[in-house]
């Protein structure tokens, strides 16, 4: 779940248990994928039905039915029995100042938002909170952008359509054609109504092979109007690429006016895009800007060094709870 965030958690100092329920490679379920084959030295896949007999010091959780899942699969009750810290990836489905967080009721687990503009919008009741931005490991100053074409990631663009912002990305097209990597984007072209040479549908790539695919592009667009601050943004500053991004959630906060522009008015993002086709020069500046701030704020290493301190101070408590 939520692999290019998982990418950066495991890069800690720990051992990490990632549940896997497919046999012999075989994709796992919604609830037991693995690790999917991705080289994490520190991670291994591990059935369901073996996790009860290891030796397990905490438990993140990234979904409410995992909740449950803990107390299927190891037979003890997250928060009561085994420390458990939940990770929130996500805005509010439904109304951003109503909606009510499903730990709000809970002070046992602590709840960890991946931005402050996500605990802002939760009503997160009585749970114990925290943020602990994104960290990215730098892949390098790679940006050539020697390709005239816009470059952006959207996973399933087409389920998620204005979520992602995927409608905007006809109009933009106008400015500069567009590469859209990720899942379930071979069809998108037709779900547009534009031809494949303005808004290309470019598929999903392992993450080196993807970065030096980016790199290749003059400018990254980021068109989500209601996701969290999604890393793609973050690893396309670290590349070197100049940003144009609707200026929504944590977007306006994270992207600085040297590292490009933010904006909640296509016609101004489409006048940005052009700029940047047009001035290379401008746009490698820009690019590196970007990637200043990016190495300075989002850090793999003060990413963590903060789910460190979460860590320990999860089972501290649960210790120190246990003895009472």
């Amino acid at each position: 779940m939520h692999g290019p965030w998982l990418n950066s958690f495991v890069q800690g100092k720990h051992r990490y248990l990632v549940p896997y329920d497919g046999r012999d490679g075989a994709p796992g379920s919604e609830w037991a994928r693995g690790l999917c084959g991705r080289p994490w030295p520190s991670a291994r896949d591990t059935a369901p039905a073996d996790l009860a007999g290891e030796d397990i010091d905490v438990v993140v959780l990234q979904r409410p039915r995992e909740l449950d899942l803990v107390t299927e699969w190891l037979g003890r009750s997250p928060g009561a029995d085994l420390p458990a810290v939940y990770v929130e990836h996500e805005t509010p489905r439904e109304h951003a100042a109503l909606t009510r967080h499903p730990l709000a009721d809970r002070t046992d687990i602590p709840l960890v938002h991946v931005t402050p503009f996500n605990r802002l919008m939760w009503d997160n009741g009585r749970c114990p909170t925290t943020v602990i931005p994104h960290g990215v490991r730098d892949p390098g100053l790679r940006y050539t952008g020697e390709l005239p074409r816009a470059a952006t990631i959207i996973n399933d663009p087409i389920p998620r359509w204005r979520i992602t912002g995927t409608d905007l990305l006809a109009p933009l097209s106008l400015a500069a054609p567009i590469d859209v990597f990720g899942t379930g984007t071979a069809d998108l072209p037709n779900a547009l109504g534009v031809p494949p040479e303005r808004v290309c549908g470019a598929g999903d790539f392992i993450q080196d092979q993807l970065h030096a695919e980016l790199a290749r592009r003059r400018v990254f667009l980021h068109t989500p109007r209601w996701t969290s601050l999604g890393l793609s943004v973050i690893e396309a500053m670290y590349l070197g690429m100049p940003i144009v991004a609707l200026g929504t959630t944590e977007a306006s906060a994270s992207i600085p006016a040297d590292a490009g522009v933010v904006s909640t008015e296509p016609d101004i993002l489409a006048e940005a895009i052009r700029q940047f086709l047009h001035e290379p020069v401008f746009a490698e500046l820009t690019g590196k800007a970007a990637r200043h701030w990016a190495q300075a704020n989002f850090g793999i290493e003060q990413f963590l060094d903060r789910w460190d301190a979460v860590l320990a101070e999860s089972t501290a408590a649960h210790r120190t709870l246990r003895k009472r």
